[in-house]
């Protein structure tokens, strides 16, 4: 190369500017979509992504917008980015990444900072952005040289997927805006686990064919695809009870299906909970306790051996301390168990217990016969809508009374096809997840579900939907109060308080955006209701007036403890 091509290279590389550096960075980290708002201080990062880049969604507040990152996290393993100005604009982030680093799912925000000149002044929206995310992200960092871009975002990209959590950097306007010396660089290689000893693989198969009631718990990180296979291939080696938290659902095939006992979480009242009391071995796999406490399954008093296998090390505490713990990768250490374990055998008084808990799953997801009634049931309507839907259909559900009936009662075939927030139970998560799921899984429908209450967290989301053409139907089950704090006051002081709210017609509200909006009038009119549903382009708001008289027995049976 001669020396005035050099100069000119050196030229080139000169007038990158940081805003594009983090483009570039995106881009070298395979990254798609972009979920934000604009704003001043990261303006110079939107003005790039016009001419090259990721796909950006504008989203209608930054909240949901962490929210749509964190549904392509859990999708896809991979981090979902979301991308806002300084001040309110970054601090708007914090419920949505402190609910993606709770639950597993990796996020990288990127948020503008006032100048650096600025930044211990008492002036227009300075604040430390790096403090303010510490406590509630797996890595927050403000960068101080533009040089230093492409190693701070390529160091939040590995943190986030390598810890399954959120990541957060802080980039001052003028950072943004100056120019730099360096390049990005392509992504590293995320590195890999190997399996667990043989030895103790060993010893853990020999306790499992010992066993008089084993049973497989799933957490929330055994949903990866690759896990969910093992896991599958091992069952039909070896039938053993399984029982899921909630971020585990569509862990079973149907194929599969004999050996589900339920979902827990919560509260203790299940039959999976009844399967977790009674077992003398469990093997939790991919289980992080946020996910179920472990001192509502696990008491000391438990004469039982816990066997902890996953690709983190457990969190001991007084209710979980493993006798055993499998640490590596998840799935090939699943196989390497597979392999040594021979068909179990289990005793007669074991096979007749599993047997009336399979009864008990079947005879609770029964509708009951209601006349002359103008609400539908829970159980009818996730009757319908399963017989409705496929089951590669994702379903997304938000917090409320509605999300304890869709995680006891809604089976669920593929994973991470139906969708909890279940560590921080945050209202708000269904919209704006449903759409991601869109982008994420094109030219299928998606469903999500809400009360009336979490509804209106992120209902302003309808607009992103419309302009996306988003291929969604959202079922609102309305009620007119917060129903899941309602129904736990009265178990707890007799009465309600501060859990009732107006009413708001959802279907001129969704036509007022552009949407659909269509009402199940009475419960005859469901099968209909959601046809039509499934024929419209574009989304679509179904209200659905709910029968809520049987919520009381959501905690039937259950300590005032575990009430939330």
């Amino acid at each position: 190369m001669t020396e005035k091509q050099n100069r000119e290279k050196e030229n080139m590389i000169q007038k990158k500017t940081g805003a594009d550096l983090v483009v570039d960075t995106l881009i070298e980290q395979g990254v798609d979509y972009i979920f934000g708002i604009p704003g001043a201080k990261i303006d110079s990062v939107f003005n790039v992504l016009q001419d090259r880049g990721p796909e950006l969604i504008v989203a209608r507040h930054e909240q949901n917008a962490a929210f749509m990152a964190q549904a392509i996290g859990r999708l896809t393993d991979k981090p979902g980015v979301v991308l806002v100005t300084s001040g309110p604009g970054a601090s708007n982030l914090a419920t949505g990444l402190v609910t993606a680093n709770s639950e597993g799912d990796p996020v990288v925000a990127i948020a503008g900072a006032v100048p650096r000149a600025d930044r211990l002044k008492r002036t227009h929206q300075s604040m430390d952005n790096q403090a303010l995310f510490t406590p509630i992200t797996n890595f927050s960092a403000e960068v101080q040289d533009a040089d230093n871009i492409p190693e701070v975002l390529s160091n939040a990209f590995r943190t986030a997927e390598t810890t399954s959590g959120a990541a957060f950097v802080s980039i001052p306007q003028d950072v943004g805006l100056s120019e730099s010396n360096v390049t990005s660089f392509k992504a590293v290689p995320t590195p890999k686990l190997g399996i667990a000893p043989e030895e103790w693989v060993n010893e853990t198969a020999t306790l499992i064919e010992q066993a008089q009631l084993p049973v497989l718990l799933l957490g929330m990180r055994s949903s990866q695809p690759h896990v969910v296979q093992a896991i599958r291939a091992l069952l039909q080696r070896v039938s053993i009870p399984v029982v899921q938290t909630f971020q585990a659902a569509g862990t079973l095939s149907r194929e599969l299906e004999s050996n589900f006992y339920g979902r827990v979480g919560l509260f203790r009242n299940q039959p999976g909970d009844s399967l977790l009391a009674e077992a003398d071995l469990v093997l939790a796999i991919g289980y992080d306790p946020i996910g179920y406490d472990p001192k509502f399954w696990n008491q000391p008093s438990h004469d039982r051996t816990l066997i902890h296998l996953d690709q983190m090390r457990a969190e001991i505490d007084h209710f979980y301390r493993p006798d055993r713990e499998l640490v590596g990768d998840v799935a090939a250490t699943i196989n390497a168990l597979s392999d040594r374990l021979n068909p179990l055998t289990l005793p007669t008084s074991s096979t007749e217990f599993l047997r009336g808990l399979q009864q008990r799953l079947e005879e609770r997801d029964i509708p009951p016969i209601v006349k002359d009634s103008l609400l539908t049931h829970p159980l009818y309507f996730m009757k319908t809508l399963r017989e409705q839907i496929a089951d590669d259909v994702t379903v997304t559900v938000d917090v409320g009374s509605h999300y304890i009936w869709m995680a006891r009662h809604f089976r669920s075939y593929e994973p991470r096809h139906l969708l909890f927030s279940n560590g921080m139970q945050t209202l708000g998560v269904a919209l704006p997840w449903a759409i991601a799921a869109t982008l994420v899984r094109p030219g299928k429908k998606a469903v999500s579900i809400s009360g009336d209450g979490g509804f209106l967290f992120s209902a302003m989301e309808l607009e992103t939907a419309v302009r996306l053409n988003a291929p969604l139907v959202h079922f609102v089950w309305r009620d007119s109060g917060f129903d899941m704090v309602a129904f736990q006051q009265e178990m707890k002081y007799n009465r309600k308080s501060g859990t009732s709210f107006g009413e708001v017609d959802l279907v001129k509200y969704a036509e007022s955006f552009g949407a659909k909006g269509l009402r199940v009038n009475h419960p005859s009119e469901l099968v209909s209701v959601m046809e039509e549903a499934w024929k419209t382009e574009g989304p679509v708001i179904v209200d659905v007036p709910i029968d809520y008289s049987d919520n009381i027995t959501l905690g039937k049976e259950v300590h005032l403890d575990q009430l939330n």
